[in-house]
């Protein structure tokens, strides 16, 4: 299955069921981390230690947002206490290839960590080194990890519903050409 290929046949999700071996790219460092062109990915990272405040979250969150369908289309970004929590598809350029998982996740937490450093007059890593992401394999898949994103927040009491919680963002499905 090409990267630009759609799965229009009936009852088809819009997932790719199953890759080509040349198309599916896996790097390990302590996690896998497998890469499949027109995949959706789940992302969870995580701070090293301690909590980010409110301005900060605020920060992560603008950070997730700035290459929206640019580098990556957003579903569903949430920016909590002590981690954050994103559903994503990387964008295909011209020459069908995707930005990388790895640059992407990289500028997210670059940036972010430069900035909250900034404003706290502090220096050094802020976020842990690695990330935990998921290639959502189905439409169940993706209403299970965006119930779970979407309920963290309440669940931690933070807020009584997901529509309450300020560092929640969801822009939505991407258009489909």
């Amino acid at each position: 299955m090409k990267a630009k290929e759609k799965t229009d046949k009936p009852g088809s999700t819009g997932f790719p069921a199953c890759a080509q071996k040349d198309e599916l790219s896996i790097n390990r460092r302590n996690l896998p981390h497998w890469q499949l062109p027109g995949s959706t990915y789940f992302i969870t990272f995580r701070l090293k230690s301690g909590i980010i405040t409110e301005d900060e979250r605020r920060i992560v969150l603008d950070a997730m947002k700035h290459f929206h369908q640019i580098r990556y289309w957003v579903t569903t970004a949430l920016v909590m206490p002590d981690h954050a929590h994103v559903i994503l598809k990387p964008v295909v350029f011209k020459s069908e290839m995707e930005y990388p998982l790895s640059k992407i996740l990289q500028g997210i937490k670059g940036y972010s960590a430069r900035e909250i450093n900034k404003a706290r007059g502090s220096k050094g890593s802020l976020w842990q080194e690695e990330s935990f992401d998921r290639i959502v394999r189905d439409h169940d898949e993706y209403l299970e990890k965006w119930n779970y994103i979407r309920n963290n927040p309440v669940k931690t009491g933070l807020c009584q519903s997901p529509e309450e919680y300020p560092f929640l963002w969801e822009p939505g499905e991407p258009i489909e050409e």
